[in-house]
């Protein structure tokens, strides 16, 4: 059940050292009906006291519970707190207890448009002014929020959370439980385009030099659509593009954040995680537990192997091995771009030894001219 902005949940710290599987010391009777930083918690809050900063501000706050790290030593006179092995996996099941998901109550807002083919699952929830096309499926207990559209035949799973804004074109595929930020675009044309001759992108490929023009560009229509698995997010303003005739994939468990394009026929792993400002090119396969740090781009037809790290701003320009990190423009293994700085870092002192040696050489060659002459 989704509730309303005024009725925040609370639990008693039993329950959440239970849901955290932490060990809890002191009273777990206590409801704690907000978390908060240490220096701003007040009785009835759990002071977030994972790091040793946060833990040395509960002195002289009014927090009787906290959350704290395992080994930590938190004040004596708390009434009762929580351990946990991995503190920031923890403060992630931790703020799941306490979200406040966006209101949504079930059923069709009076503005909203539905078309009557639509079939809508039990407990769905369709905002003011969205709008669901003909033969679109929704599944149950998904919320589709203000000004969201859904194309025609698009089959949303359950549990999903759309947020305001959200384009989500014809034919798209949304597994269960995935949440698509606000202004989100899934399943716009893919950047393809063909020209009748051999043109400037193609000539400078081939030969290096750019000797074609563009006189003419024809789209190339984009057939295709896009596919995201069970427990994908998409973050605010991130577009990905459906494919030219098969299914631009996302798979299970992958997280793409704000301000990031994916574009069309490009296939990407299970439990990635794509940070902000990444471009990933056009038909660019991607493997299971990638990161890609911000800012990173990837040039298209390549590959990335399965549990690599892309490291920010890097540009990748061609296949990239499994397990590696990589790092520079042109991407390269980390330790080999720490080999390249260095001798950067060294050509300072390579030039100025260069220039006594050719001081040297200038006296060396000048006594033996003067020897000569006399």
């Amino acid at each position: 059940m989704t509730l309303p902005p005024d009725a925040p949940p609370s639990r008693t710290l039993a329950e959440i050292a239970d849901a955290l599987d932490g060990r809890l010391v002191g009273d777990g009777d206590i409801v704690i009906r907000r978390i908060a930083h240490p220096a701003e918690a007040g009785a009835d809050d759990l002071a977030l006291a994972i790091e040793k900063d946060a833990l040395a501000s509960l002195v002289g706050t009014a927090a009787r519970t906290a959350l704290v790290a395992t080994g930590a030593e938190p004040p004596r006179r708390l009434a009762g707190f929580v351990a946990v092995e991995r503190p920031r996996y923890a403060l992630a099941r931790l703020l799941a207890l306490f979200e406040q998901r966006p209101y949504a109550p079930p059923g069709v807002h009076p503005s909203a448009v539905v078309d009557p083919t639509a079939r809508l699952g039990e407990h769905v929830s369709v905002g003011p002014l969205v709008h669901v096309g003909p033969g679109a499926a929704i599944g149950a207990g998904t919320a589709i929020l203000a000004q969201a559209t859904v194309g025609a035949g698009a089959r949303i799973g359950a549990q999903c959370r759309i947020h305001p804004g959200v384009r989500i074109g014809e034919r798209v595929v949304l597994g269960d439980r995935v949440i698509l930020q606000p202004n989100a675009c899934i399943g716009g044309d893919g950047f393809s385009y063909a020209t009748p001759e051999p043109g400037s992108v193609e000539t400078a490929r081939s030969s290096g030099r750019v000797t074609g023009r563009n006189t003419a560009i024809a789209r190339i229509p984009s057939l295709g659509t896009v596919v995201l698995g069970d427990e994908v997010e998409v973050g605010a303003g991130s577009t990905i593009d459906r494919a030219t005739i098969g299914a631009t994939v996302v798979g299970r468990g992958t997280k793409i954040d704000n301000l990031v394009l994916v574009a069309h026929n490009v296939t990407i792993g299970e439990n990635c995680l794509i940070c902000g400002n990444v471009g990933i090119s056009g038909s660019v396969r991607i493997g299971d537990r990638v990161v890609l740090a911000g800012g990173a781009g990837v040039a298209d037809h390549l590959s990335i192997g399965d549990d690599s790290i892309v490291m920010g701003n890097a540009a990748v320009a061609s296949d990239l091995p499994a397990g590696g990190l990589f790092i520079g423009q042109p991407a390269m293994p980390r330790q080999e771009f720490l080999r390249q700085l260095r001798n950067l870092r060294r050509l300072g002192r390579m030039h100025e030894k260069l220039g006594e040696i050719d001081k040297r050489l200038e006296a060396v060659e000048s006594a033996d001219r003067d020897g000569r002459a006399g």
